[in-house]
């Protein structure tokens, strides 16, 4: 912990306070949560950033889609457009948000939509034909306006919320107790070594209630590499001399994994909007090199550098065991 964040250990304490009020005001019904009639599942966590809210609403998509009409739901982080806008062949990444554009790019049988207001988004999905008949809510834990069915917290590995402390001196966006709320808790990120041993000592230090589920999920990172017009296997291309750009929170494993030693890593901050002095420093740093980057940074650069060059590496979730019994119970609640 840094010196200035100990030195704002009273704001955290005030910060703590204010949301434990607005959480008990919506406990009580002082202030208004809306439920609807449709199956509706929030993804969240209790921390800012970084937990892999984006790979697990993928597999809820892509164990839900094949049966269900499903809609997403963003409030589309740093997008230029405001209001509910729903995805259609004119959007991009500016006017949707990166991730909610790399669902509509990578999904064509669902809704993408986005809006501040989760209420309002909801509401404009339902007057949609066709209807949907699930909807996901991306980055919903906090947003008690609208009442979820369902709700799915996640949790990084080594950086659990059992550990951390309230904003501005640790990452909680609220207190510990929030987790209450939650249907299911996912511990994220995991080695793909961790032993039952180590999940049941996480188990122990979350202490989570008898009637909620706990899972443990890792990152696998897909074989090969892929550009608009061609793909590459990872292993034919971790010798080669590569730009490796990654505009996300956390981007560690991602360098690890495709690094070598001549290779140059560029770092941006979280959903980082490039400018033309980054693109430029792109460029100039990427002459006879590929150039390979996340899945939603490379909606943000298509089209501004060579689409030869230019090349994006997916990630997926993956249960450490009890994959089918987490699919189940969601199945169980949606069907």
């Amino acid at each position: 912990m840094t010196l200035l964040r100990k030195i704002l250990f009273p704001f955290a304490i005030l910060y703590g306070l204010i949301t434990n009020i607005r959480n008990f005001l919506f406990d009580r019904g002082v202030l208004k949560s809306y439920a609807f009639d449709l199956p509706i599942i929030a993804v969240g966590n209790l921390s800012v950033g970084g937990t892999g809210k984006t790979p697990q609403i993928e597999y809820l998509i892509g164990l839900l889609s094949d049966s269900y009409k499903v809609a997403t739901l963003s409030r589309g982080y740093k997008r230029k457009s405001k209001g509910f806008i729903l995805a259609d062949a004119s959007s991009n990444a500016e006017s949707l948000g990166d991730e909610p554009f790399q669902f509509y790019q990578k999904f064509d049988n669902i809704q993408v939509a986005v809006d501040v207001d989760r209420k309002n988004g909801i509401e404009q999905l339902l007057s949609q034909e066709p209807k949907p008949e699930v909807i996901l809510l991306d980055d919903a834990f906090q947003h008690r306006k609208v009442k979820a069915g369902f709700y799915i917290m996640l949790t990084s590995f080594g950086d659990l919320y059992s550990d951390d402390f309230m904003l501005p001196t640790g990452n909680l966006r609220e207190c510990k107790s929030g987790v209450k709320r939650a249907n299911v808790i996912i511990v994220t990120k995991c080695p793909a070594s961790l032993s039952v041993e180590e999940q049941n000592q996480i188990k122990d230090s979350l202490k989570i209630d008898d009637n909620q589920e706990l899972y443990f999920t890792t990152i696998v990172y897909d074989d090969c590499i892929y550009s608009e017009n061609e793909t590459l296997k990872v292993s034919e291309i971790l010798k080669r001399d590569k730009l490796i750009v990654a505009g996300i929170a956390k981007p560690d494993p991602f360098f690890n994994f495709l690094k070598d030693k001549n290779d140059v890593c560029l770092t941006f901050a979280d959903h980082h909007h490039f400018s033309e002095k980054d693109i430029l420093n792109i460029k100039n740093r990427s002459i006879n090199k590929i150039i390979v980057t996340t899945e939603k940074d490379y909606v943000r650069l298509k089209g501004s550098v060579p689409s030869e060059q230019l090349f994006y590496l997916p990630i997926k979730s993956q249960f450490l065991g009890q994959s089918d019994t987490f699919n189940k119970t969601i199945l169980n609640y949606v069907g």
